[in-house]
């Protein structure tokens, strides 16, 4: 049964490299209780048994047994596409119904459209249905809490015309999430503020409509921007250490600006610090360290081979000084080195500042792969960050935050109502435009054999 789901999922996301196609995928996931039949499942939702087999196709497969524990596709009736009023449904606890005001979001279903690559033509396309996958695993968590969604989704390629999507069908939507590609943006901005709707853009792009329309959340942060939050960190975490600078010798880094930036505030506060070299002599070396403060080493790198020579570097000063105190501070990138480098991420007390962070030793964590896994039939990529838990996290904060604060929710720290799995938001105003994502963590290696995450937001 899940092989069959998961091939029919997969079907309907190819189905979707037509630009123009529009994916209304279902608007609840059911599972199957025991005395269960398909008849009772429809009536629970206003639907026909027909419409329910259309949305399940491996049901129409001959000896198809519907059995305890299977996940149904719950579709939108045809009589509310064809009208755009929701469908009549019995209360049950897997839908809220009201018949509050229609246009208090916090009373009704929050309607959430979703305009991103969802194909499996390219890189972009396969994680952006992973994402897409983790705001689907969001609403299936807040359904548990009375909080209804109606989901709908566009496959919109790089190539894709945005305009031919944005229509009455969008303009039913509370929220969007989307697009991926930067040309994208204005004319999807253009249509929001038109019809008075909230844009997430969730990931990386260029250009600065955030600052000229108040309906843009922007989560992507700019690596300059990230270089800020750092120093800011720095200098509130280490304010009587000893900085020492280290020049890597790596001609392709690009972290001179994180190490300008720093030098530049430790100068203007008057904090002396040391330059040296991976290339120095270990007598050189040590010659940077100061034998009474707490030493900080930041690299000029943020590559694998760098932090490598680095602890070489640091083993083999502190073999003959032990009683040197090291920390070192680091980059997002070092995130992927900890597995082969663990015990000296602990040695050196490693910070490593970063807007995300993936703790596979969170229950949390464990319990929403195995979920994800159940449901599609593959685990998460393996990449940083996890864009399945991207997803779980932008769907539960945003959602809930509707769900509370109806349309005053504008995602500040005082309206956070949700702790993140791996990706902390808070946002602020950008002048007389939208909104930006500021928070920010130093995830902090002990050396006591800890892993700390230091909140910034």
């Amino acid at each position: 049964m899940k092989a069959i789901r998961t091939l029919f999922f997969l079907i309907v996301l190819l189905m979707a490299v037509d630009a123009t196609a529009q994916i209304n995928m279902w608007r609840d996931l059911y599972k199957v209780k025991k005395k269960d039949t398909l008849y009772g499942i429809a009536q629970q939702y206003g639907l026909t048994v027909d419409e329910l087999k259309e949305a399940n196709p491996e049901m129409a497969a001959e000896g198809f047994v519907l059995r305890k524990g299977d996940t149904v596709f719950i579709p939108y009736a045809k009589s509310e596409t064809a009208d755009g009023k929701p469908a009549v449904a019995k209360p049950s606890n897997t839908a809220r119904l009201t018949s509050q005001p229609a246009d208090d979001v916090r009373k009704r279903p929050i309607r959430v459209g979703v305009l991103l690559p969802l194909h499996n033509v390219d890189g972009d396309g396969r994680r952006m249905v992973e994402y897409y996958r983790g705001l689907l695993l969001a609403c299936d968590s807040l359904k548990r809490e009375g909080i209804s969604t109606e989901m709908h989704a566009w496959n919109v390629p790089a190539d894709a015309d945005i305009s031919q999507f944005l229509n009455d069908d969008v303009a039913r939507c509370d929220l969007l999430f989307g697009p991926l590609y930067t040309t994208q943006v204005k004319p999807m901005a253009d249509f929001c503020r038109a019809h008075n709707m909230r844009m997430v853009i969730p990931f990386s792009i260029k250009g600065d409509d955030v600052y000229n329309y108040e309906q843009i959340f922007q989560v992507y942060q700019s690596q300059a921007e990230i270089d800020s939050s750092a120093v800011d960190a720095f200098m509130e975490r280490f304010p009587d250490a000893h900085p020492i600078i280290v020049d890597c010798g790596d001609a392709t880094s690009g972290k001179g600006h994180f190490t300008r930036l720093l030098r530049d505030r430790l100068e203007a506060k008057g904090i002396s610090y040391n330059l040296t070299s991976l290339q120095s002599s270990d007598d050189d070396f040590a010659k940077a360290f100061d034998p009474t403060l707490p030493n900080v080493v930041v690299l000029n790198s943020g590559s694998q081979q760098a932090i490598n020579a680095a602890f070489t570097a640091l083993n083999g000063l502190t073999a003959q000084n032990s009683d040197y105190q090291v920390s070192m501070f680091g980059y997002k990138e070092w995130l992927t080195y900890f597995r082969t480098n663990r015990a000296n991420f602990y040695k050196y007390d490693v910070y490593v500042p970063t807007p995300f962070y993936y703790n596979p030793s969170i229950s949390r964590t464990t319990k929403l792969e195995q979920t994800y896994k159940s449901w599609f039939g593959q685990p998460m990529q393996h990449v940083m960050p996890k864009f399945a838990l991207t997803g779980v996290d932008h769907g539960m904060f945003f959602l809930r935050g509707l769900h509370l604060y109806g349309n005053e929710f504008v995602g500040t720290k005082a309206q956070n109502a949700t702790h993140h799995v791996q990706t902390p938001l808070r946002f602020r105003r950008q002048g007389s435009g939208g909104y930006k994502n500021d928070a920010f963590m130093l995830i902090h290696y002990t050396q006591t054999g800890k892993i700390q995450a230091i909140n910034y937001y």
